[in-house]
């Protein structure tokens, strides 16, 4: 496994902290007066979603974490159990808590395949696609005149998911959404 100095210590990076894997969320090298630069960090635990700061002095090194990557497919959801499978194998079934899933959960769609982060065996977390195409279940009807709100309106996708989209969309239309932030990216035509 490879070792970080204090200033490899950057966003994105997954990192080992007391045996448990954080990944970098912000990271900031700086000097304060005469003394030596520090690197101030942003970390968020990987299995318990817990954000904490940490400052790491030029003295420190820090082990990258060593998580891998598997395929699995998201089967349903019953009952708040989330149920996933093997690609390869259907019967290998098995369940994740809402916390691995997190708030991506809503826009996951029976028998997508997805990215499983993989730590010690164990699955801590998943990587949707950033992009994901849903097609609108329920959208109320444009009124003419109504932009007080800025042109947009409450819609509720396939997966059950509430968003905001613009006003020309409708019942039946499917959109792309951005998975990370939860928002409408754009309508998709029907015919591609």
């Amino acid at each position: 496994m490879a070792m970080l100095e204090y200033n490899e210590i950057l966003p994105k990076k997954v990192i080992l902290l007391d045996g448990e894997p954080y990944e970098v969320l912000d990271a900031h090298v700086f000097r304060k007066q005469q003394r030596k630069p520090v690197n101030q960090t942003k970390l968020r635990h990987l299995i318990t979603g817990r954000v904490t700061e940490q400052a790491f002095h030029v003295s420190e090194k820090v082990e990258e974490a060593d998580l891998s990557t598997k395929q699995v497919k998201y089967l349903y959801t019953n009952r708040g159990q989330w149920w996933f499978c093997a690609i390869d194998n259907p019967a290998d079934r098995f369940e994740l808590p809402e916390e691995t899933i997190g708030a991506q959960g809503q826009f996951l769609k029976p028998n997508t395949v997805l990215e499983a982060l993989v730590f010690d065996e164990k699955i801590i977390g998943l990587k949707l696609p950033i992009k994901m195409d849903l097609t609108v279940k329920e959208a109320p009807p444009a009124v003419k005149g109504d932009t007080r709100q800025g042109g947009s309106k409450q819609i509720v996708l396939e997966t059950g998911a509430t968003i905001n989209a613009p006003l020309f969309i409708n019942e039946g239309d499917v959109v792309r959404i951005n998975t990370q932030e939860g928002t409408y990216v754009e309508r998709v035509d029907k015919n591609s």
